[in-house]
């Protein structure tokens, strides 16, 4: 059967719209980010576009913090800063609990507590591409102004099948002996929208949900909730890393979804002076469902190819 010209040129025309349209679909999402040094941000904006991704915010005397961080498609943030509460609780942030006698977790943001925390150095890594990275440096004080730790805190994002891969090197160098004591909570700690409610969930690895994961060990644990304007949920997946000391890491999980792996919670540690201590960990911010067999090879892929 002959096939005519015309009907030809066309089949070949939707051959090369659908290859062009599979081949920008392919590409990958590239970012860049914007230092405000005035105001004290470091904004990851998408490509070339004024969309926010996610504002670290790292002003001179607060403890810094990401907030807000939005969902990959840019419908609906999911952090909360300062909630009602919990005042203290900024975003996705560190801050360790009895601390050589300090409270580095509760200080964080309001008149009187600019005594903790002093920023030495805020800086983008690598300010545009498809994995973009900045760091921010701050001494943590004593009752006398004078330097404990100091806290170097490295971050990295990038895309990978609709979801932002968000990665964290904690270091801290102990400028004289640092003794961690143990409590509920210390570390990184995230906090969500959560409001009276609402729906939403803790589930880790084990399968723990909500305060039967509290205070248990896991390589990974996700909240996910109902977000404003959306139909379905977001989510922040945090990845354990295998080279952390105290792994698998216990968890805290707050009545409220406020959730953080923290080596503090089953154990005191220690620094000597001028020794170091470094620890990662992997966000994965995310909509729709958790599917633990999905999180799972993202564990296994982030603790095998991190290493």
């Amino acid at each position: 059967m002959m096939i005519s010209m015309r009907s030809l040129v066309t089949t070949l025309l939707v051959v090369w719209l659908c290859c062009a349209s599979s081949a920008l679909s392919a590409q990958p999402v590239t970012f860049h980010v914007v230092q405000d040094s005035s105001a004290g941000t470091i904004s990851v904006l998408r490509g070339g576009s004024r969309d926010v991704v996610l504002v670290q915010n790292a002003q001179e005397r607060i403890r810094p913090f990401l907030h807000p961080i939005m969902s990959p498609d840019g419908k609906g943030m999911l952090t909360e800063s300062r909630p009602s509460h919990h005042p203290h609780q900024t975003g996705v942030y560190w801050g360790l609990k009895a601390t050589n006698g300090r409270d580095f977790f509760m200080a964080c943001c309001v008149p009187g507590e600019e005594r903790y925390h002093r920023r030495v150095s805020a800086s983008v890594l690598q300010e545009s591409g498809a994995r973009v990275s900045w760091r921010t440096v701050y001494d943590l004080l004593d009752e006398h102004g004078q330097t404990i730790l100091v806290e170097t805190k490295t971050w990295s994002i990038q895309e990978e099948d609709g979801k932002y891969l968000l990665d964290l090197e904690w270091r801290g160098d102990a400028k004289r002996a640092v003794t961690v004591e143990r409590f509920y909570v210390g570390g990184l700690f995230i906090r969500m929208p959560w409001h009276k409610g609402i729906a939403g969930e803790v589930i880790n690895a084990a399968g723990q949900r909500n305060n039967q994961a509290e205070q248990q060990r896991a390589i990974w644990t996700d909240v996910g909730m109902a977000i404003a304007g959306r139909d379905d949920w977001g989510h922040i997946a945090i990845l354990d890393h295998p080279d952390n000391a105290g792994f698998p890491i216990a968890w805290r999980v707050d009545s409220e979804l406020g959730v953080g792996p923290s080596r503090q919670i089953l154990q005191n540690w220690r620094l000597t002076e001028g020794e170091s201590e470094v620890t990662r960990y992997r966000l994965i911010v995310y909509t729709g469902q958790l599917d633990p067999t999905v999180l799972h090879r993202a564990w296994t892929a982030y603790a095998g190819g991190s290493r």
